[in-house]
């Protein structure tokens, strides 16, 4: 149930949002305003203020179907409009007037974006500390010395390191090397009065089709440290089966001592000869004393590798940070996270475009209430962050230069301005209808991840 209202309260904010845009700059250059609607489908609201400003007469409706909104202008392209209304139509604007009113839709979602992260940077939010956990066996990180534990206190490329303010703010810059094709250099905290050092993280050696999915795994960073300790079991799983319990420190697994939450679940994955699992003798600690248990996990298929699985929580919470900013700070770093979680979003869409990088990358409604429910779970603050995101995308997605969408309509103007004739109605037809079958196939691939993301269908 929290998903689904966490998915319908995103769409619903965003797309209203967004057709605020169109609206307020339509209704500023003079342009009569029909209708503005939220959601497609049955009627679920209608209303018409009693106040609006002179000539306009909009009625406002909200729909059942919350996966879409649009803003009806008066244009003499889809009605006949009444002579003494002529100046009033979309159609009879200047270039600059209809271009600024197709452009605020997804500039008021980048806006919005703004403002939320800002929001999340004055009221603060919880994160993990910048500590790493045990490195992917044969990852990068591994081979640039990472092995557990490292406090991480600046990082960036190219020498110009600047403070690292919690793991995911590590995780982002890793992302945005991995995308740039540059390395990473950290800086490591000095322990016992030892002087700071530095691990170059060589994320040049990553192709961009490699940022995908298991990015991080083939980085070999997936997690902050964690105590290696069990959580909560499944009943019936594996775990409890062998005689675990909730609370048991994990000190070894067969001959290999652990030290991390992450370490142990790789080695959980690991613990498969072919098609069968493996039993291994763990070493834990159960209310001080030691003991030995042999444990056989469960196999599993997880994007078509065979891996072993005990049906338990594994690894302790990570110590956590409150990350927080001052109120001009606070703006500017909303105003810079949008403009690299946008600039991130066209390179990536780019590199799909000519090959470079994963279609898997590709995420639909199914994966956007996935993750609405996740992050609404973990906070208030999580969630925000997760609206940011979504707008972000949503702004970015429309600025494409698709015919259907309000990049394309751009697209157009462009072409006007540069000519001085607009595009004609038969090319108009052509590029609409390949827009349209441009945007049904991201949309099918878009799905296809999903399900494949969240049921594993199709291996």
């Amino acid at each position: 149930m929290l998903t689904v209202l966490a998915f319908v309260v995103a769409l619903g904010l965003l797309i209203a949002v967004h057709e605020y845009g169109h609206y307020r700059v339509a209704v500023a250059c003079g342009v009569k305003v029909l209708r503005f609607s939220v959601g497609f489908g049955h009627t679920l609201v209608r209303w018409k203020p009693k106040r609006q400003r002179p000539g306009q007469d909009t009625e406002f409706v909200i729909g059942a179907f919350p996966l879409g909104g649009y803003v009806r202008m008066l244009d003499e392209r889809e009605a006949p409009v009444p002579p003494e209304e002529r100046h009033l139509a979309f159609n009879t604007q200047p270039l600059r007037s209809r271009a600024a009113i197709v452009a605020a839709g997804p500039l008021a979602n980048l806006l919005l974006a703004v403002a939320l992260y800002a929001v999340v940077n004055w009221i603060g939010v919880q994160e993990p500390a910048a500590v790493l956990g045990r490195p992917v066996a044969a990852s990068l990180a591994e081979q640039a010395g990472v092995q557990g534990g490292e406090q991480i206190t600046r990082a960036g490329f190219d020498g110009d390191l600047a403070p690292v303010a919690s793991f995911e703010d590590l995780r982002w810059r890793m992302t945005r090397g991995a995308l740039d094709g540059r390395d990473l250099t950290m800086e490591v905290a000095g322990e016992g009065g030892r002087p700071a050092r530095t691990l170059v993280l060589p994320l040049s050696r990553l192709e961009a089709k490699d940022a995908d999915a298991q990015l991080f795994r083939k980085i070999g960073v997936i997690s902050p440290l964690t105590r290696p300790e069990l959580g909560e079991l499944v009943a019936g799983g594996p775990a409890e089966r062998a005689g675990l319990r909730q609370g048991d420190l994990v000190r070894a697994v067969g001959s290999t001592a652990v030290v991390d939450g992450q370490q142990l679940r790789e080695l959980i994955r690991a613990s498969v000869d072919g098609k069968q699992p493996r039993t291994q003798p763990w070493q834990i600690v159960r209310a001080g004393r030691e003991m030995t248990i042999d444990v056989t996990p469960d196999v599993r298929e997880d994007n078509g590798t065979t891996v072993g699985r005990i049906a338990a929580y594994v690894g302790a919470p990570p110590a956590m940070l409150t990350v927080r900013q001052g109120p001009v700070d606070g703006l500017w770093r909303g105003v810079v996270r949008t403009w690299e979680v946008s600039a991130l979003t066209v390179r990536m869409m780019g590199k799909m475009v000519i090959g470079e990088a994963s279609l898997k990358n590709l995420s639909g409604p199914l994966t956007i209430a996935d993750y609405a429910g996740k992050s609404a779970s973990l906070g208030f603050t999580q969630y925000l962050v997760f609206l940011a995101l979504i707008s972000v995308s949503l702004g970015v997605l429309n600025l494409m230069p698709l015919p259907v969408l309000d990049g394309g309509h751009l697209m157009y103007y462009l072409w006007e301005g540069l000519t001085g004739r607009s595009v004609s109605d038969a090319w108009m037809e052509r590029l609409q209808r390949g827009g349209v079958a441009l945007l049904l196939v991201m949309m099918s691939i878009a799905l296809f991840n999903d399900v494949n993301r969240l049921f594993g269908l199709f291996g």
